[in-house]
């Protein structure tokens, strides 16, 4: 019989085991978010919600109509297969290899294809931004998501940085959020409209700090820069000026709050995102409500709208209606 202090340390051992690696797969190698949330997740050193997630297989995919794209997804797979992910060939090997899926294309206009076998197969998806090529493809994707019952969220990484999200909506010094002009590099993709392919960030910054409750957009194109003017339909004003060919300018925001006006801080890497989703991938809620995501993209959709009609402004929810219908007849065809 085994004496008590070696029954106590076999019984420890057994509860303390590891916990099961969460296996993480992913689609779609043409950024460098793919290899640097990899290096995240699989860290050595990896702490807390990163330590249960690792990245094992990963299926390449890019789209031959944007320029050097084929060169970024031979460039990223070289490097995830030198990290020791597993390269496959197809979607169907991809899911029997993982239990959740990292959709990391850096064009949204795939996203709904490649998100669609996981939500289906029930596992747990996080969609790089944008979550579709254009609203309507992006109401689908969501629609999808409740179809299938599978938890899916989508977000920009300058969302969750401490400098910005600790400015969402009331900030301890500057009191409630009464408004926000937000910045950002608005560099066009002639396949995505304008401020879907990289003025997304800059708009996501200004979502987070408002919060939802979009009712019109308004948008001026000027050299240099786009403005965009939203109101709120507490009666709030903020804006986002997208710079065209100022990739050095960087992120940020000026915040209008009840007690007074500071600065918003910009990129402050991806560890902070990367943290959301392993959670997420753990079981955790979605770290952001899919209306507000969706809002996000209807602003950006509606901003286009604004220039087509020469600088009118555009109710949100006319924008909705008709990419809720484009939606439903892209879901119906997935049948």
């Amino acid at each position: 019989m085994r004496s008590l202090p070696v029954l106590l340390l076999f019984v420890a051992t057994i509860l303390h085991a590891e916990e099961p690696i969460i296996r993480a797969g992913m689609v779609g190698l043409d950024t460098s978010h793919a290899t640097a949330f990899t290096k995240t997740l699989n860290a050595a050193d990896a702490e807390g919600p990163l330590a249960k997630v690792k990245v094992v297989a990963a299926l390449p995919q890019g789209s031959p109509d944007l320029a050097g794209n084929a060169a970024k997804v031979e460039k990223y797979t070289k490097e995830l297969r030198e990290m020791g992910v597993e390269i496959v060939d197809s979607m169907e090997a991809l899911l029997a290899k993982c239990d959740v899926l990292l959709v990391e294309s850096v064009d949204g206009r795939p996203h709904l294809r490649q998100a669609a076998p996981a939500l289906k197969a029930g596992k747990r998806v996080f969609v790089d931004k944008p979550m579709g090529g254009t609203l309507a493809q992006a109401i689908a994707l969501s629609k999808y998501a409740e179809k299938t019952g599978t938890p899916m969220f989508s977000a920009s990484s300058l969302r969750f940085g401490p400098g910005i999200s600790s400015h969402r909506i009331e900030h301890p010094k500057l009191g409630k959020v009464i408004g926000c002009d937000a910045w950002s590099p608005a560099p066009n993709e002639p396949h995505h409209p304008d401020l879907f392919w990289y003025g997304i960030h800059g708009v996501e910054t200004l979502f987070t700090i408002m919060g939802p409750g979009i009712e019109s957009v308004q948008r001026t194109k000027a050299e240099g820069v786009d403005l965009v003017v939203g109101t709120w339909k507490d009666g709030r004003v903020g804006t986002f000026r997208g710079l065209r060919g100022a990739s050095k300018r960087g992120y940020g925001a000026t915040v209008f709050g009840t007690k007074g006006t500071g600065q918003a801080g910009g990129f402050e890497g991806y560890r902070h995102l990367v943290v959301k989703i392993a959670a997420f991938f753990d079981g955790g809620e979605a770290p952001v409500e899919m209306a507000e995501t969706l809002e996000i993209h209807a602003f950006m959709e509606a901003a286009d709208e604004s220039v087509r009609q020469g600088g009118a402004a555009v109710k949100v929810s006319e924008v909705m209606a008709k990419a809720e219908s484009e939606a439903t007849t892209i879901v119906k065809s997935m049948e």
